[in-house]
């Protein structure tokens, strides 16, 4: 795609610059693709990777993961516990939450682009990575932990195939744990051999599920025989359906939400095709499609089965042929005496073998022909197992890849043309195989419940968080989704985690927290859009306007209410002056706004470009040094001009900079003078402006960026003695004039700081005696811990000839600048100044003698009083606009903050109230 500048600028005959459109793939004749194949001569082809539709690589996938081993081996137990119309209600909870989850995941997979990585990749990349890497984490957790779950399932079955031929290895525990981990053993195995041949896996195993779910239909209408009528199975009557219509709790486990608990992970295997994301043909078409049709369909098939196998088979029966006897006979109690079987005894003592209550394996004794049952067992866990041992590591890769979290990229790498996460996959085998020991089914499956109960909240809660805060990353173009289905289903979720198991419920939510927060406080270096970035700049804008209703108070001026200490720092590119980047940041901190302002001078043409690439740059830096400020850049003319813009319009609302800082011009004196009048214009535009002033001078000047250039990182971080501990030394504030206040508060935000607040404030100030106690009060409503001192405004010269060499060296200083006109009248002096504004005329020299000598006697004072002190804070001397020449001015400057080993820092505020005592 061409750029806008190439399509909007004007266009270069430069042939090295020239875009060539690439070739449409359909119309583009065969004469280009047989020289790329001669170039290519002697080099195989890449090989393509295997790519699936949405019946073979979603529905059947996920179809295969929801029919697992609850499906034959405890849905009919459950039947029997809860009865046909509560388990109905628990089949039908458990599809609520996976539907609206479902259509969730569906939103967010067309949403964008959707790669590899499953559902970490479509919630990370469409809601951010706070969410996704909690989200991508617990599911890959879960998803290993169900490997375990449907791998002891099928151990069980053949354990108990063992034990009908009296065949067992060691005992029926070991046997389970023999079993399975041998089985998850072979499963790694076809694993590893790709995807492809999973795949075709996957086929034969839903091929073997179907005949067996055929089976066991075709064998509830057969007639039963007598020894299945031992077993309890009388084919389909009304009075057995009735009295499995209600509940019949029984043992421990015998409450509805511990069944729920059971059952529950038989429905999640919603995400299977969701998980293999990057193997799709078409995943915003496939992921929708499938899912949704395998949730109806396997819905349907369990509702069928509850309903079929407690319309056919009794809760209790021996099994023993014995047991027949002729109907109405006396004494025999139950339902099975009017068949003509009593069960009575072993009810009475709860030792029946057979029945839904007690014979796990009922579904294959009902059916037309057991093995294939036997088969669908298998069929179900092995599929189940498989996909969650594909579905787990492809996830975990992803994450890994992205390095959210500390220690875990070691297994993000892959290999071949699927670039299939090996290591991933040995280590949820590792996983799997430390549950596969614990080698009991009910004790695996609840912790699985939680943790995909908490991970279908977290997606959905995350889905309905997009839609609230209008996530510029969040435009999924899927019809059925709502947001408040979505926060339902969130909330469904997390109220099932407590009722199932509420000590569970909370370690797993801890997890969630703790995971949220790790990537909320490292805040890693990606950008996907996040809806936490869409949330926080929605509060930021409704915060922003809503100051704009609130009236200005000079306490909020000072405790960074609603006009605090606003700066707009005149950095230039902020690296070339970290000094000055420091010493604002340092007060501003979590305070109150900072903006780094930068003039680009030059043709706009030949600056844009320059522009993008170096704001981004600059930025950066200011992260790396942690301060917390805005950077902007304006293009204009001259400096003065581009100050000005600046000064109109940085900011927003009443989050707008009242002060601007800037660094002292040194070379002032070897400056073009046209610099010079610009330097000094800006401190008369801040004023006419309303902004308070801060000029900050250091004695080793603050511009680096010839130390800067040297290093070829852009980002170097040079260090300054703002970021340095002060110690026990003095911040020394010499407070001449009223300006509001402003000098004794910047200093006094300074000190509250950690790397000053070991110094004292010491606070000067000069006038009239007698306002000794209002100038005392005023410092102490800024709460500052200062030793009060003054001096005379016309104190005597410790030595006359100390006051004649600086005197003569202040005379020395603007002799160049002078017109030496002799005392011509304004007339003949205007004339001589023409084109050159900053000369002195000697009228202006005299008139101005007073003020001079003033800035030449403070500093003397300042080099007796506060040679060693951290940091002095002066008020700045003002010249009125029109008739104090630049020159002179930077002179008195030059004069007051000269030979001073600490910075300086001259402020003077825009003569508004700032501190407190104002307002008592």
């Amino acid at each position: 795609r061409p750029s806008l500048a190439d399509l909007h600028s004007i266009l270069k005959p430069d042939p090295g610059h020239l875009r060539v459109p690439l070739p449409d793939p359909q119309h583009s004749s065969s004469l280009p693709d047989a020289e790329e194949g001669a170039g290519e001569l002697g080099r195989d082809p890449a090989p393509e990777p295997v790519r699936f539709g949405w019946v073979k690589g979603v529905m059947i996938r996920c179809m295969l993961n929801i029919w697992g081993v609850i499906l034959y081996l405890r849905l009919p137990w459950i039947t029997a516990q809860a009865g046909i119309a509560l388990t109905w209600l628990i089949i039908l909870m458990s599809v609520t939450v996976t539907t609206i989850t479902g259509l969730s995941i569906s939103a967010i997979s067309t949403n964008g682009k959707v790669k590899s990585g499953g559902t970490y990749f479509l919630i990370s990349r469409s809601l951010g990575p706070e969410l996704g890497g909690s989200i991508g984490l617990i599911f890959a957790f879960a998803n290993a932990v169900a490997v375990a779950m449907h791998t002891v399932g099928f151990a069980e079955t053949v354990r108990d195939l063992l034990q009908e031929h009296d065949s067992l290895i060691v005992d029926p525990t070991n046997d389970i744990r023999i079993i399975g981990v041998l089985t998850v053993t072979v499963l790694l195995g076809i694993s590893l051999a790709g995807m492809e041949w999973e795949a075709k896996a996957q086929i034969l195993f839903f091929l073997v599920i179907l005949v067996s779910f055929i089976n066991y239909l075709v064998g509830t209408v057969i007639p039963a025989t007598a020894e299945k009528q031992a077993k309890g199975f009388f084919s389909y009557r009304a009075d057995i359906f009735a009295q499995n219509f209600v509940p019949s709790w029984r043992g421990p486990e015998g409450s509805f939400f511990s069944l729920f608990s059971i059952f529950f992970p038989s429905a999640t295997g919603i995400l299977a095709g969701a998980n293999i994301s990057g193997d799709l043909k078409d995943p915003a078409v496939a992921i929708p499609k499938g899912t949704l049709m395998a949730i109806f369909w396997t819905t349907v098939s369990y509702l069928v089965l509850s309903a079929t196998i407690g319309a056919c088979v009794l809760r209790d029966a021996s099994g023993s042929l014995n047991d027949s006897v002729a109907v109405g006979l006396p004494g025999c109690e139950g339902l099975a005496c009017s068949y003509g079987w009593n069960f009575t005894e072993c009810t009475q003592q709860q030792s029946c073998r057979y029945g839904l209550s007690n014979y796990y394996q009922s579904m294959s004794m009902v059916s037309g022909f057991g093995p294939l049952i036997t088969a669908g067992i298998f069929g179900a866990t092995l599929s189940s197992a498989l996909a969650c041992l594909v579905s787990a590591p492809k996830v975990f890769q992803c994450l890994c890849k992205d390095e959210l979290y500390p220690l875990i990229g070691f297994f993000g790498k892959g290999y071949g043309k699927n670039s299939e996460p090996i290591r991933g996959y040995l280590l949820t085998y590792v996983i799997a195989v430390g549950f596969i020991l614990i080698a009991e089914l009910n004790a695996i499956a609840p912790i699985i419940s939680n943790f995909f109960l908490c991970s279908y909240a977290l997606i959905n809660f995350s889905c309905f968080h997009a839609s609230i805060t209008n996530s510029p990353g969040w435009r999924p173009s899927f019809r059925y989704y709502s947001k408040w289905a979505a926060l339902f289903g969130a909330a469904i979720s997390v109220v099932i985690m407590f009722l199932l198991t509420w000590w569970a419920a909370l370690i797993a939510l801890g997890i969630v927290v703790f995971l949220l927060g790790y990537v909320l406080y490292k805040k890693p270096d990606v950008n996907w859009g996040s809806s936490m970035q869409a949330s926080s700049y929605n509060l930021a804008l409704s915060y922003s306007v809503g100051l704009s209703e609130v009236d200005e108070h000079i306490k909020n001026y000072r405790q960074g209410g609603s006009r605090p200490p606003q700066c707009l720092v005149l950095t230039g590119p902020p690296n070339s002056r970290p000094a000055l980047v420091d010493f604002v940041g340092t007060f501003t901190k979590n305070l109150s706004l900072m903006i780094c302002g930068n003039v680009l001078i030059g043709p706009r043409k030949q600056n844009v470009p320059e522009t993008w690439l170096a704001s981004d740059g600059h930025t950066r830096w200011l992260l790396k040094r942690k301060i917390k400020a805005f950077y902007t850049d304006v293009l204009a003319e001259d400096l003065r001009s581009g100050v000005q813009m600046l000064m109109q319009a940085a900011g927003l609302g009443k989050m707008r900079p009242n002060i601007v800082a800037l660094g002292y011009k040194r070379d002032w004196q070897a400056a073009t003078p046209q610099s010079l009048e610009d330097y000094v214009g800006i401190l008369h535009d801040a004023f006419d402006f309303k902004y308070g002033v801060c000029l900050l001078r250091m004695r080793e000047g603050l511009n680096v960026s010839r130390v800067m250039q040297a290093h070829t990182d852009p980002e170097q971080q040079a260090s300054t003695i703002f970021q340095s501990q002060q110690g026990k030394k003095t911040i020394d504030i010499y407070w001449l004039f009223d300006d509001g206040g402003l000098t004794l508060l910047i200093p006094y935000l300074l000190g509250r700081k950690k790397r000053w607040r070991k110094c004292k404030i010491r606070v000067f100030v000069g006038g009239q005696i007698n306002r000794m106690d209002e100038e005392r009060k005023a410092s102490a409503s800024g709460q500052l811990a200062t030793e009060g001192g003054r001096f005379p405004s016309r104190a005597p010269c410790p030595s006359a000839t100390s006051l004649s060499c600086s005197v003569r060296r202040f005379d020395e200083l603007i002799a160049p600048f002078r017109l030496n006109d002799g005392f011509k009248d304004e007339a003949a002096v205007s004339e001589l100044r023409h084109g050159c504004p900053w000369k002195i005329s000697d009228e202006e020299v005299h008139k101005h003698r007073a003020k001079s000598l003033r800035q030449v006697r403070l500093n003397e004072i300042l080099l007796d009083y506060s040679r060693d002190a951290a940091l002095i804070a002066i008020t700045l001397p003002i010249g009125r606009k029109g008739r104090c020449p630049s020159s002179l001015y930077m002179a008195w400057l030059e004069t007051l903050s000269q030979d001073l080993r600490p910075p300086v820092i001259l402020i003077r505020g825009n003569q508004e109230n700032v501190l407190t005592f104002y307002c008592q």
